[in-house]
This record gives structure tokens, C-alpha cells and sequence, in this order.
């Protein structure tokens, strides 16, 4: 019944069954690490809590429901679940990413993958499909996006790239932190997987880390899940409840989050110590059509921008906000700020951060859900 459902009802149902031996409303805490088996291989469907628990399964059905794939698996990170993606490789495999990405991805990529798996990554302008197209190898096994991108919030063309790989019978994976599937579903426009951290605004209270993976086809799914079994980097029972309390509020959460980011980027725009914001819901952004296509329930509620000053100016201005907590992350109902050039995407190489134009003057907001003429107050405080 929930796959007929609208999106704000499906986030209350979809995978979820009232508890068979209680009537359970809510899916309980299965808090148990193996269970008992009738005969010796014969099973109630669950044997070993890392190879599948009810709470975990709970939540993983509602994922593939809400992201329109055949199944999903939780992690016990947002990078768990990044790295067990890169297990469908073999060493010496080509990999393209889109430049701009999270500072732990390519740390992840760069500082380890490459060695410890002998993955190669070329970083290209996804927004540029030609430059995807030149630069497919013969051992290109994967395109990496991320869409919108941190931290400058760049948006690439999901249908267009995803189109290049299937012609070239190379996976696509779609990092659909930012945008959620209450706004973007990545499998509907060509996607073979999505990758989420389930961290930011899919739980949206900053009290659990996780990571999520959608596949759009049985046989990714059972290779995934046997990475999973495999390698254990799985999600708890007690932070897949919080997630599942979380994901109940996402289609309200999101719509606030939308609301007050827009609010928060027009009022930016304006201000004179800002020299140009980065925000996809603006018509002055460069791929705003792409987003306004692909992005169908508002444009996400993180906002960047670069501001005029040296770097004691900019942590000054930091330093100054009272509602804006300086700290990493995002997707939380409080609304945080952030350097990217010396917090989250410090592990970049100097070069790389350059030619992104991260530097001391890029700034990244992650909008709450507060009041957002408060919002706007403690920046205009801060500013001064």
C-alpha cells in the first residue's frame, strides 16, 4: 500500500508493520545479537544480528521505499557505507568523481582507496558531460556524484551522466545527502546506487551516525549485502530506531529546512560583506535550471557563501554568531556554520581546494528549522 502513498505518508509507513507478538505501533529495539534457530541451518529469517536484525530491517525498507529501489542497507557510517560501495571494485579499476565532493570522501579515495585497493579517481567538472565522456577509460567501472555539491553547491545533471554510463555499462553512484529523496530520487533518473549519510537529515536531530545505501536492482543488492555480512560495519539497533523517530518528521523538516535557506540565501544577496552566495534555489546560480528540473520539493537547506575579509575577519564573524553553532556536519534542526577550508575539507590538497575556489572566504551554512528572522538577526549581529 505505502509505494501509492505521497511522500509525507510514506515517511510514517512505508516498511512499517506493527510488531507481530506485541502489536507494537512502533518497530521495537531488537537488542539481541543472535537468535535461536528450530533446527541446525533453519531459521526465522534471522540468525546473526550482523546479517540482518528487525530494527535494522525496519529501517532499511523504509529507505528503499522512500528512494523507489529494490533494497537497502544500513551502516554504521556515512563513509561505512561509501567504502562498502567501493568494495564492488577490483583493484586497478577507474573511478569518476565530480571534483567538488565531501572532504571525507576524498580522503577516503585518495589517502587510502588508491593505495590500499589500487583504485584510480579522475576528478572532472560534472556539470561539463564532455569531460566525463574524455575522460572514460577502458577500466572505468564507476561514476561518484554528488549533487548538490559540498561545499560549493554545485548541481550536476543526473540524467545526463547517469545516460553516459549506462552507454559505457559503468555503475553510477549518487551521494543524495544534501537533497534527501524527499526532494531528489537519483535511482528514477538513471542511478544504479545511492549512497546517503544518514547522520545528516534523515535522523535531523545531530544524536546518531549512519550511513545508507539504495540499490536499484536485486543483483547490486545482494552484492551489497554481502559486503555488508562480510565486512560487519553495520548500523545498531538503537541508532536504527532513532533513525526511523528521525525520518518520521522528514517531509515537515524539509520543508522547513527549504524555506528558511532560501530566506537566509535572498537575505545574503544583499548584505555588503557578502561577495557571492552559493545556493541552487537562486536564479543566479549557474546550474539553477538543472536544479529547478531534478530538485522537485526545494532546493536544500544548505547555503554557502564567500564574504569579504582575511581569515581573523571571517572566524571573527564565526565566533560572533549565537543561534549559527560553529561545528561540523549539517542536517540537524539547529542551524550551524562552518570553514570548509579548515574544518571539513582541511584533508584536500592544497591545489584541489584552489581550483574549487574553497578558501578562507567560503563560508557554509546549514539552515535549521528555527525562526528565520532570528536566523537572520544573529548573522546581521555577527556581521558587525
Amino acid at each position: 500500500m505505502s509505494k501509492q502513498l505521497n511522500f509525507a505518508s510514506k515517511v510514517i509507513h512505508a516498511g512499517q508493520e506493527n510488531e507481530a507478538a506485541t502489536g507494537a505501533v512502533i518497530p521495537p529495539i531488537f537488542a539481541t545479537s543472535t537468535f535461536a534457530q528450530k533446527a541446525p541451518g533453519s531459521n526465522s529469517g534471522y540468525e546473526y544480528s550482523r546479517i540482518k536484525n528487525p530494527t535494522r530491517e525496519a529501517l532499511e525498507k523504509m529507505m528503499a521505499e522512500l528512494e523507489l529501489g529494490v533494497g537497502a542497507l544500513a551502516f554504521a557510517s556515512g563513509m561505512a557505507a561509501i567504502t562498502s560501495v567501493l568494495e564492488l571494485l577490483q583493484p586497478h579499476d577507474h573511478v569518476i568523481v565530480n571534483e567538488d565532493i565531501y572532504g571525507g570522501t576524498w580522503r577516503l579515495f585518495e589517502k587510502l582507496k588508491r593505495y590500499s585497493s589500487g583504485l584510480e579517481f579522475t576528478y572532472v567538472d560534472m556539470g561539463n558531460p564532455d569531460a566525463v565522456i574524455s575522460a572514460i577509460k577502458p577500466n572505468t567501472k564507476m561514476f561518484w556524484l554528488e549533487t548538490p555539491s559540498n561545499p560549493m553547491m554545485r548541481v550536476t545533471d543526473i540524467k545526463a551522466i547517469t545516460s553516459i554510463a549506462k552507454d559505457h555499462n559503468i555503475l553510477s553512484v549518487v551521494d543524495n545527502t544534501f537533497a534527501t529523496p524527499y526532494i531528489q530520487k537519483p535511482l528514477l533518473c538513471g542511478a544504479d546506487i545511492v549512497v546517503h549519510s544518514v547522520t545528516k537529515y534523515l535522523n535531523g536531530h545531530s544524536d546518531v551516525l549512519g550511513g545508507v545505501v539504495v540499490a536499484a536492482n536485486e543483483s547490486l543488492h545482494e552484492k551489497l549485502a554481502f559486503i555488508q555480512k562480510c565486512t560487519g560495519a553495520v548500523l545498531s539497533p538503537f541508532d536504527s530506531f532513532l533513525v526511523l523517530r528521525g525520518i518520521k518528521t522528514l517531509a515537515v523538516r524539509m520543508e522547513k529546512h527549504c524555506s528558511n535557506a532560501e530566506y537566509i540565501a535572498g537575505f545574503l544577496q544583499k548584505h555588503p560583506k557578502v561577495k557571492q552566495v552559493f545556493y541552487p534555489g537562486l536564479t543566479s546560480h549557474p546550474q539553477h535550471a538543472v536544479a529547478k528540473s531534478q530538485m522537485l520539493a526545494g532546493f536544500g537547506g544548505v547555503v554557502s557563501f564567500a564574504m569579504h575579509g582575511e581569515q581573523e575577519d571571517i572566524v571573527k564573524f564565526m565566533q560572533n554568531c549565537r543561534l549559527f553553532t560553529l561545528a561540523e556536519s549539517l542536517g540537524g534542526v539547529e542551524s550551524l556554520i562552518e570553514q570548509p577550508l579548515t574544518m571539513t575539507h582541511a584533508s584536500l590538497d592544497s591545489s584541489h581546494k584552489e581550483k574549487l575556489g574553497i578558501d578562507h572566504s567560503i563560508v557554509r551554512l546549514s539552515i535549521g528549522i528555527e525562526d528565520p528572522q532570528d536566523l537572520e538577526a544573529d548573522l546581521i549581529a555577527a556581521f558587525k
